[in-house]
């Protein structure tokens, strides 16, 4: 036999899609867990067309899911994001995206009982290593996918999953804020470097001479904006406890500018060097909560609602829509506190069955 069969589903997760594996699946071996899922995917291919990658990052992603031992969680997710035109895997970043496909799997494999008619889903996010729990709908204890919510970014109406966070501050860098500031100078460029759940630099899109409403297309093809963004990326990731980042997916690079469409505040999301289609989950809480630090600088650019302690709703806008983002706000004499953050995803199974790759790559005895 000259490929090995390797069970997994495809899946698509919020905005992103990829393979989601049962841990036992692959190589114990990261190296040779990495090879696998590399000849899985077809990279380095930038079509990725010898593989079921989608020749974008937002369509080469990984999932590994399995039973967790800690009394606080019901399955780990470990996200890996295989890169389409270099033979890498990366496990430096969480996906909120591909979360979202981790409780219907759980369910369909059996790691978690249903219950009628929602099931709630506590996974432990092994990259974070924080919590989120994932309410996806059962009814009759079994996975709903169609239902009347809709994503800006998916077209269609799916079944909603709505997902909590806990104690997501500081996952990657230690702290909500990592520089220690609620704004910093970098490159000679005003930003807020912030950590709730993902890496995330803000910036003003009128510091680069944007409107803030350029097509992704268009900030790509800029190669002095790409230049620029870059080097305040590079500066920032050791500011950040993220170290060197010249290899690596975070922080992520947020260009911010007035909301268009009503929402809070508007978003172009370097991630980090293709801009976002529309903007990934933890990225959108991280942003969203500053929008509510003031001196931040989303919050000199945000049109954030009055509120007091309790629930508020940021409505980030982005190239394809906005999402919503829950946070509740406690008010304390250091400034404000985000206790929860809450989101609204989908998710749906496209196939599930064997990927082959090479026995070459992979021949278990």
């Amino acid at each position: 036999m000259t490929q090995t069969p390797i069970p997994c589903a495809a899946m698509r997760g919020g905005t992103s899609k990829g393979l989601v594996f049962l841990a036992d699946s692959l190589p114990a071996d990261r190296a040779t867990r990495d090879a696998v899922l590399l000849a899985a995917m077809g990279s380095p291919d930038p079509r990725e067309i010898d593989g079921m990658g989608g020749s974008h990052p937002l369509t080469s992603k990984v999932a590994v899911v399995s039973l967790s031992s800690r009394d606080n969680a019901d399955v780990e997710y470990l996200f890996l994001q295989v890169w389409p035109d270099r033979p890498e895997v990366s496990d430096s970043q969480n996906c909120g995206n591909m979360l979202a496909a981790v409780g219907p799997f759980a369910i369909e494999q059996g790691l978690v009982a249903a219950d009628d008619p929602v099931t709630p889903v506590r996974i432990w996010m092994r990259n974070t290593e924080t919590l989120a729990t994932a309410f996806v709908q059962t009814p009759g204890r079994r996975v709903r996918y169609d239902g009347t919510a809709r994503i800006d970014g998916v077209p269609g109406s799916h079944a909603p999953i709505p997902i909590e966070f806990e104690d997501v501050a500081g996952s990657s860098c230690g702290a909500l804020l990592p520089t220690g500031s609620v704004a910093d100078e970098i490159e000679g460029t005003r930003v807020t470097c912030i950590d709730n759940g993902m890496p995330v630099v803000c910036l003003a899109a009128s510091d680069f001479g944007l409107s803030g409403q350029e097509s992704p297309a268009d900030l790509e093809g800029n190669a002095e904006l790409t230049k620029r963004v870059e080097a305040i990326r590079l500066a920032a990731g050791p500011l950040m406890n993220l170290g060197h980042v010249t290899d690596k997916t975070v922080p992520k690079m947020s260009l911010l500018s007035p909301p268009a469409d009503g929402g809070t505040v508007s978003t172009r999301t370097f991630i980090p060097h293709r801009v976002h289609e529309a903007i990934g989950v933890l990225g959108a809480v991280s942003v969203a909560t500053a929008c509510v630090l003031p001196g931040s600088v989303a919050h000199e650019i945000a049109v954030v609602p009055d509120h007091t302690d309790g629930s508020l709703d940021i409505e980030v806008e982005h190239p394809t829509g906005f999402f919503t983002v829950t946070i509740d706000v406690k008010h304390e004499a250091g400034g404000p506190v985000v206790t929860r953050s809450a989101l609204l995803r989908t998710a749906r199974l496209l196939m599930r069955g064997e990927v082959m790759v090479p026995s070459s790559v992979w021949s278990p005895a």
